[in-house]
């Protein structure tokens, strides 16, 4: 993008040849086999990408948005899965940690989760609260010597078989909105987790359920103040939302070049495909759109590094980036015909991974809800 800063344009170079070594080659193997890429997700430490918001007094990078969104569309290129594993540490565990934990609790966890010697994760999400999460039920009860028992089941919890580290919604009293948040450290008597779930897609990012059962945490785990945890959430969303959509542009382009390439090398009715004008439209659309989500994008993720901040702004670009995408993968596996339905070439495997990108982060639906809702704020039911 033209407002790139020279360090956001290193970092996109940085982050661009990482993935072709430590991504790409792995990326078929690892969604075959539902693995994860632990030594690149290691690796990714030893690049300073994995506080890519947090603060340099811990290890972090001290960037915002874009340059989250510039790592999340460069890694998504190559592997969406191992990318979503990406955020699901460094944007819903270090960066929740970095801007509501307190300087204990950012000095105790931050930089093992920055170096790659820790994984993090997050649970808000659980087996009958998907899109409600302020009506999580997993409790969070203070006990007479001022620990707290939580328990409860969080449920689709990217990074959750490796999770050292986990940042967990729990509620702590009776009003829908009084939700509280705990760092609960792997190894907590009580906690546990449970079986791997299996996937459409992102199959290379390891899904799991979160068990509380009468889990025991110290008041020092305790992030904030009880009942602050609604606003953390939402003020989270945001940024998630603006750097998931960042890996659905990374796999939007990959299509379009993947479509180049091929467009060029197969011949039909002994031409190759390029020349036909058929082939060209389709060319022509998938880069055009692809151009529209990356200028939508960055200039979304620049407004938020600039203070311009809502829920309306990140839900607009949620719901049409991975809509677009999941249109443009569909596109190029047509072009490729039969090659493009098979396990040959990657498409299938970015239009599957891609679906994520609908639903996790809240899904389309929710996003026109947010949208629909503040338009229409100033209307009397």
């Amino acid at each position: 993008m033209w407002f790139f800063t020279q360090e956001e344009k290193d970092l996109q170079r940085l982050c661009k040849d990482f993935a072709s070594k430590e991504l790409a080659p792995f990326a078929e193997m690892h969604d075959e086999k539902e693995s994860f890429n632990l030594a690149a997700f290691k690796k990714m430490g030893e690049l300073g990408v994995l506080g890519i918001t947090a603060d340099p007094e811990y290890g972090g990078a001290g960037m915002g948005a874009v340059a989250a969104t510039i790592v999340m569309e460069e890694f998504g290129k190559a592997c969406a899965g191992s990318t979503l594993s990406y955020l699901a540490h460094s944007i819903l565990c270090v960066n929740n940690i970095q801007n509501n934990g307190s300087a204990e609790q950012k000095a105790k966890y931050l930089p093992k989760l920055i170096s790659g010697e820790h994984v993090g994760c997050m649970g808000m999400s659980e087996p009958e609260y998907g899109s409600d999460a302020v009506g999580i039920q997993t409790k969070a009860t203070k006990n007479a010597d001022g620990t707290f028992s939580i328990n409860g089941a969080k449920m689709w919890i990217t990074n959750a078989q490796y999770a050292d580290v986990a940042y967990v919604y729990t509620r702590t009293g009776a009003e829908k909105k009084n939700l509280s948040t705990f760092i609960v450290e792997k190894g907590t008597p009580g906690f546990s987790v449970g079986k791997p779930i299996h996937k459409m897609g992102m199959r290379s990012s390891p899904t799991g359920e979160l068990v509380f059962e009468n889990a025991k945490v110290e008041s020092s785990q305790l992030v904030g103040n009880v009942g602050d945890s609604v606003y953390h959430m939402m003020k989270n969303l945001d940024i998630e939302r603006i750097t998931i959509s960042g890996i659905s542009l990374g796999i939007a382009q990959a299509c379009v070049e993947q479509c180049v390439k091929y467009s060029g090398e197969r011949k039909q009715f002994g031409k190759h495909i390029g020349s036909y004008q058929l082939i060209q439209k389709m060319l022509a659309e998938m880069a055009t759109e692809t151009e529209m989500m990356r200028s939508f994008l960055y200039t979304t993720a620049k407004k938020y590094d600039m203070g311009e901040r809502g829920p309306s702004m990140a839900a607009q670009v949620k719901l049409a980036l991975p809509k677009m995408a999941t249109k443009i993968a569909l596109d190029a596996i047509q072009l490729h015909g039969g090659y493009g339905y098979s396990r040959e070439f990657p498409l299938e495997r970015m239009m599957r991974d891609n679906k994520l990108n609908e639903i996790g982060a809240g899904t389309n639906e929710v996003m026109i809800m947010i949208i629909a809702k503040n338009l229409l704020k100033g209307l009397e039911s």
